[in-house]
């Protein structure tokens, strides 16, 4: 598969992963977050647009409020998932604001892509802001939203953001180095698959094996969302999240991670 794809991309979705955003405690990982500032800055400067889709509200709100993070009752996890938005935006708008770059909170529900009216302004609003260079950060109202603190649905919340946008590429940034044909967590002999083109065909093929400790999207959403932008002739790629530079690596088209383009979707 050809990765000057990647090279061409404008505009880049970048969605980015619990277990990436949080550092072994649970916190959220400002140093992260720092050097995702630098990249992203320089990509930017290049002539680049980006579009964040973030995971990590309930972590943080876990970090803000320990005392509540045993509690399984929906409320407490839509509580968590309030007060740790407010920590989360905090630290991307202070990180970022250092590199000259302002943020804003775009907050949705599946609910949202299925109204027209919806659609277009959420559109409109992404439009404008990036338009004035204001790099907007998407993730779920799990406030509001039951089923996505179950399901963990944020790759497809950034595949239906890609595809709304018209984004050229969408980049998943995960705890792994990309999609392996089967757990290299549970197996030693795991060997990663650099680029896909066929989706059933791995669907088929891979074992699928447990999910992050954090992380609540696994192997089969992200070929899910694969799937989905696929459609619309967007290829995906999932990189390890925590690597340096791993973003300007990929889009210069070096062989890391995984590629997911299937035309014939």
């Amino acid at each position: 598969m050809n990765r000057e794809i990647l090279k061409s991309a404008r505009k880049i979705v970048i969605k980015i992963g619990s277990s990436t955003l949080t550092d072994e405690s649970g916190k959220i990982d400002k140093e992260f977050i720092k050097g995702l500032s630098d990249e992203i800055k320089e990509i930017l400067d290049s002539g680049k647009k980006i579009i964040i889709v973030s995971s990590g509200a309930r972590i943080a709100g876990v970090s803000t409020i320990g005392r509540w993070s045993r509690k399984e009752d929906i409320h407490y996890k839509q509580a968590l998932c309030a007060i740790g938005q407010v920590e989360l935006m905090d630290s991307y708008r202070k990180i970022f604001w250092e590199k000259n770059l302002h943020v804003a909170q775009i907050l949705l529900t599946k609910d949202d892509f299925e109204s027209k009216t919806r659609t277009l302004n959420i559109r409109n609003t992404i439009f404008t802001l990036i338009d004035e260079g204001v790099i907007p950060i998407i993730n779920e109202n799990d406030t509001v939203s039951v089923d996505e603190i179950k399901i963990g649905d944020n790759d497809m919340l950034a595949a239906y953001s890609s595809v709304l946008w018209g984004a050229d590429l969408l980049i998943l940034m995960s705890d792994i180095d990309g999609i392996y044909d089967k757990s290299p967590k549970e197996y030693e002999n795991a060997e990663i698959i650099h680029n896909i083109d066929d989706i059933k065909q791995i669907k088929n093929m891979i074992s699928i094996g447990n999910k992050s400790s954090f992380g609540s999207g696994g192997i089969e959403t992200k070929l899910m969302a694969a799937e989905y932008v696929n459609k619309f002739n967007i290829p995906l790629i999932v990189l390890k999240g925590k690597e340096k530079r791993v973003i300007s690596r990929a889009i210069s088209g070096e062989d890391i991670g995984t590629l997911i383009f299937d035309e014939t979707n």
